[in-house]
């Protein structure tokens, strides 16, 4: 049997962002996928070390656009966890709404742009179109359509006003109507239905195998969240239930983030509920980080968020390492993809609703001036562990 490649990336029309997978196919059907990532390295956890702990906010907030606020939430999770400090609830109530505003302008640009993928830009405009009054609540409530700017270690930069709550409200009360028209056309599309179910399936056992998150695991029945899981912001305060489905295909992956659009509604509902006609405090002030660690994640559209963070007691972390969803979502293409046709290949890799940015990490080191390599990717991994045992040495930590 002979193999055609079929190269898609690093720049294909169907990437937002430059990565590349090489399709093995025998004729139309895929028999193996390689995946090849580090186009996009920018060094995120390398330059966090070199910033104020505050300043490392507005930092992650630039790894990826979508998840602008995600990434923050983590990080001062993490933070807070390592310091010991419990922020105040109106700042709970705060975070909540802005990163619940984010899953749904994130689902929403997903269900469009794979419409869009489809051939089906009607849907593509329909979604966008409705995502657009989110970000209007966003820069109301920010100043910012993205990047928000709002997360702080402590708590929340922003109050959310009582004369802001009644337009919030009404924007999500005129956008209810409109996600159930866009749920309900996907849903009952028998185009749709034809192109969508049945394809690029995810078993349960494969999602445990791969350690898939968010809306991937629980569109396979994979019932985890970590909002529910592991409570933090207002998650706990506030009544909403976990959407799954059973099928693991792409029609489930986009049921699954439709629904969750209606949960998240429901959230900032009653978290403005919460907030209207009280006072109290957004933040508390934390000058010093204690020698240390701390670990802290956030269900972003896309699935858990984690970093990590170490502290040597001076203004700046030790080391940070953040893992995004995406890193453990996008290799289940060796899953979903083999067996299926190359037609079908671009919408399965597309289901995972992958950030490409969000996972990258540096391959070859080079000298810019004479472009010779200087380390590849194992002296990388080795003088990464090195940092990790000086690090452990200093604190004491045994090896086991």
């Amino acid at each position: 049997m002979k193999k055609v490649i079929v190269p898609i990336g690093p720049y294909h029309p169907l990437l937002e962002e430059p990565e590349y997978f090489a399709l093995y196919c025998d004729g139309e059907l895929v028999v193996d996928v390689e995946w090849m990532a580090g186009y996009n390295h920018r060094g995120i956890e390398k330059i966090s070390e070199s910033k104020h702990w505050d300043q490392v906010t507005f930092l992650i907030e630039r790894i990826c656009g979508i998840c602008s606020t995600s990434h923050p939430i983590a990080y001062c999770n993490a933070v807070e966890d390592l310091a010991k400090v419990e922020i105040p609830e109106r700042a709970k109530y705060i975070r909540s709404i802005v990163g619940e505003l984010e899953r749904i302008h994130s689902h929403l640009l997903w269900v469009g742009l794979a419409g869009h993928f489809l051939g089906y830009n009607t849907v593509f405009m329909w979604a966008w179109k409705y995502r657009e009054p989110i970000l209007d609540i966003m820069e109301m409530v920010t100043g910012n359509r993205n990047h928000y700017a709002m997360m702080k270690v402590g708590g929340v930069r922003r109050d959310i006003e009582d004369a802001d709550i009644p337009i919030i409200r009404k924007i999500l009360e005129q956008l209810k109507p409109k996600l159930e028209m866009l749920t309900g056309a996907v849903l009952d599309d028998p185009v749709l239905a034809a192109r969508l179910k049945g394809v690029g399936v995810l078993t349960a056992q494969d999602i445990k195998e791969y350690g898939a998150l968010g809306p991937v695991a629980r569109a396979s029945g994979v019932d985890i969240d970590v909002r529910r899981d592991s409570p933090h912001a207002a998650y706990g305060l506030v009544e909403w239930k976990v959407i799954t489905c059973k099928e693991g295909d792409v029609f489930a992956k986009a049921v699954v983030r439709l629904l969750e659009c209606f949960e998240s509604i429901k959230i900032i509902e009653q978290c403005l509920d919460n907030l209207k006609g009280k006072k109290g405090e957004i933040s508390i002030d934390v000058r010093n980080i204690p020698p240390g660690e701390g670990i802290g994640h956030y269900e972003a559209p896309r699935g858990e968020c984690f970093h990590y963070v170490r502290s040597d007691g001076t203004s700046r972390p030790l080391r940070h390492k953040i893992r995004a969803p995406s890193f453990m979502n996008i290799p289940t293409f060796k899953a979903s993809c083999i067996g299926e046709t190359v037609a079908d290949v671009t919408i399965i890799l597309a289901g995972v609703d992958p950030c490409y940015c969000c996972t990258e990490r540096s391959a070859v080191a080079y000298d810019v001036s004479t472009r010779k390599k200087i380390l590849d990717g194992s002296d990388l991994i080795k003088l990464s562990h090195e940092k990790t045992g000086k690090i452990r040495k200093q604190f004491g930590i045994k090896d086991k």
